[in-house]
């Protein structure tokens, strides 16, 4: 196994603005003409990102709304492509933590457990051997055979981390989840979090809150605008940040 799990050279996407159909009338003509100029147009969501991940690091984007975070962690889960430059992920063994990532809402929860843990590789009797811990984590009781549709968003970011935890994946990324759940539920997560962490797995992680970055991020990487403003040391790249936004 090499040094790197994750090696950027020269990544750029972009996205484009389509254009909204033409409803005569429309409630939304006064919003519509106000956004004409944004519709068709190319957004750089990511540019020129040039870093390099070890395997075993835990690491935290920061940025402000539309930095490019949640682009760039899809990004390290293959859901999305770079439009140019070179992305090499040294592991088949990803899962990427988000809300509603991958579930089917017309499934049982119990059935996107399956669904969930065949789509990042494993077979279905490994999922067997996991899924009574999955469900008793997740605490969902009876929920966990009705439809994913009538799960709260609390229900679902439950199951997701469950799922996502117990799969125990090599690379594991997290976007935004720490705030969602009952307080026992959130001190739970954060136990099983640092346990993941503990065991030298690579997680990669998306937070508002500096605290939680500084607290569990080995380092970090800022973007601003879909570009890399500094790359280190948790605590000097928080500094950094905060004296930038203010």
């Amino acid at each position: 196994m090499g040094k790197y799990i994750i090696e950027a050279e020269d990544i750029n996407l972009k996205y484009t603005f389509i254009q909204s159909l033409n409803f005569r009338n429309s409630m939304f003509s006064n919003f519509k003409k106000q956004n004409k100029e944004k519709r068709g147009k190319t957004v750089h969501a990511l540019k020129d990102l040039n870093f390099k991940i070890e395997h075993g690091k835990t690491v935290g984007l920061i940025g402000g709304n539309g930095a490019g975070k949640s682009t760039l962690l899809r990004m390290f889960a293959k859901v999305y492509e770079p439009d140019s430059g070179s992305l090499t992920i040294n592991t088949d063994s990803v899962s990427l933590l988000a809300l509603g990532a991958g579930f089917q809402n017309d499934l049982p929860g119990i059935d996107n457990i399956f669904l969930n843990g065949i789509l990042l590789g494993l077979t279905k009797a490994q999922v067997e051997e996991k899924i009574d811990e999955i469900i008793e984590f997740a605490e969902l009781g009876e929920f966990i055979d009705a439809p994913l549709r009538t799960y709260s968003s609390g229900m679902r970011t439950k199951l997701a981390f469950s799922i996502a935890s117990h799969i125990e994946p090599e690379l594991l990324l997290i976007d935004e989840v720490f705030s969602v759940g009952d307080a026992r539920f959130k001190k739970k997560s954060d136990k099983k979090i640092r346990s993941l962490i503990n065991n030298k797995r690579t997680v990669i992680m998306v937070s508002h809150s500096l605290g939680v970055i500084e607290d569990l991020c080995d380092q970090v990487i800022w973007l601003d605008k879909g570009v890399i403003m500094e790359i280190g040391e948790t605590k000097e790249i928080i500094k950094k940040y905060n004296e930038f936004m203010k």
